[in-house]
C-alpha cells in the first residue's frame, strides 16, 4: 500500500518503506519506477525477516558500520539491506529471480 506524506519522512528521504507501507514524499514519485523497485526490495527484505527482527538487523548494522565509516552517509549506504537495493533497484525483473535472504551475501 502507498502513502503519500511529506511530513512522516525524515529530511532528504523520498521513500521509506515499513510493512506494509511504501510512504512517498509526493504522489509523482509512484511513476518513478527506480524508485518503487527500491522500496519493493525492501518489502521483500522485511517480509523475510518478519518485519521486527528486520529492524533491529538494520539498526545494528547502521550502528556498526556507522562506527567502521564514521560519516552517517556512508554507513547507510553501506547496510546490506540497502546495498542490495541501491545495487538492483534498476533491474525491474530483480525480484521474480531474488533468493531468499539474498541480502545478507551484501554483507
Amino acid at each position: 500500500m502507498i502513502l503519500v506524506s511529506k511530513y512522516l519522512l525524515p529530511k532528504g528521504y523520498l521513500g521509506l518503506t515499513i510493512f506494509p507501507f511504501i510512504v512517498l514524499k509526493s504522489k509523482n514519485l509512484k511513476y518513478d519506477e527506480i524508485l518503487m523497485n527500491h522500496e519493493r526490495i525492501h518489502l521483500r527484505q522485511q517480509l523475510e525477516l518478519l518485519v521486527i527482527p528486520f529492524f533491529l538487523i538494520y539498526l545494528l548494522e547502521f550502528m556498526v558500520r556507522l562506527i567502521q565509516y564514521r560519516h552517517w552517509l556512508r554507513a547507510y549506504k553501506n547496510i546490506s539491506f540497502e546495498r542490495e537495493a541501491y545495487l538492483k533497484e534498476n533491474d525491474p525483473d530483480y525480484l521474480s529471480s531474488r533468493s531468499f535472504w539474498n541480502s545478507f551475501k551484501y554483507l
